[in-house]
């Protein structure tokens, strides 16, 4: 299925492009879609990778896995809709992370990480739905110490009103500040809205992108439903609504002076790793990049 499911946009729309983040199945049922980088748009502000994991159900002894592997030279951010992950680092952090809460991953300079269903919920089986985004770090910073930071859900902004339910993830929205701390000025959103309910995108960022989690949306005149990626054009506020209950996230942030590919992230985490980045520490296990559902703990 390809990424832009429309021919040709509409000059006058609001929306610049469209992407379908493609599905990819990684064992034992897990699916995880990404929507960035997409051969139509690498970055929305300084956010370079987006995958949506899940939504899944493990069965008693399954879980998610991933191995310990190295970062470099960006932040890793997780948010879960349901379910939970233990989070482990070369810096000695063991922290789960559960719905509404944030484990925002400063790699900097380099650190190793793992993320893994903890062992009570592998036990008996259960769900996990979430996003984990990678988010560029500006030039000068690229090279800061690594760090983490886990902010819990009850620390977080909410905005309610009129049918809708905005949840300030990191930056700054609607008037709201998130305590969570990044290195560049951003905003991260998880709106929950109800049957009809309408939500404002304002114009204050210079890039912008809805990302619709559940349900569909209607926004210039036409409907979106899950999975879809809108690049809104700059400069225009726009008003999404709700076809029955439906969830978006909503990110962006100002263009950023340099390009960043995931790839040569990747490539140079790995040569960090290879340095003695701490993977050694973390497991004694074989090192694997990426999501996979695992059998044990």
């Amino acid at each position: 299925m390809p990424e832009e499911p429309f021919a040709d946009r509409d000059p006058a729309s609001p929306i610049e492009t469209v992407i379908l983040a493609l599905t990819r199945d990684l064992g034992d049922g897990f699916e995880v879609r990404r929507a960035l980088p997409s051969m139509r748009r690498r970055m929305v502000g300084p956010f370079i990778f987006f995958d949506q994991m899940g939504p899944a159900v493990f069965r008693s002894g399954q879980g998610l896995d991933v191995r310990p592997h190295p970062h470099i030279g960006l932040a890793t951010v997780t948010y879960l809709f349901d379910g939970e992950i233990l989070h482990r680092d070369s810096l000695g952090t063991v922290q789960p992370i559960r719905p509404g809460a944030v484990n925002w991953m400063t790699a900097g300079r380099g650190i190793a990480h793992s993320e893994r269903t903890p062992p009570s919920v592998r036990a008996k089986g259960g769900r996990l739905s979430g996003i984990q985004i990678w988010v560029a770090l500006p030039k000068r910073q690229e090279q800061t110490d690594p760090a983490f930071a886990h902010t819990p859900a009850d620390e977080l902004p909410v905005v309610e009103d009129g049918g809708k339910r905005v949840r300030l993830i990191a930056g700054s929205l609607y008037g709201a500040r998130s305590p969570v701390r990044t290195l560049s000025e951003l905003f991260y959103a998880d709106a929950v809205l109800e049957p009809g309910a309408r939500l404002e995108v304002p114009a204050d960022h210079e890039e912008r992108a809805i990302f619709v989690v559940e349900g569909s949306v209607a926004l210039g005149g036409e409907t979106f439903p899950a999975s879809q990626l809108l690049i809104l054009r700059p400069r225009q506020a726009v008003v999404i609504e709700a076809h029955g209950d439906a969830r978006v996230l909503l990110l962006g942030g100002a263009t950023m002076a340099h390009l960043v590919e995931p790839g040569l992230q990747l490539a140079r985490a790995d040569r960090a790793g290879e340095s003695g980045l701490g993977v050694g520490t973390l497991s004694q296990g074989s090192r694997r990049d990426g999501l996979h559902p695992a059998s044990g703990p």
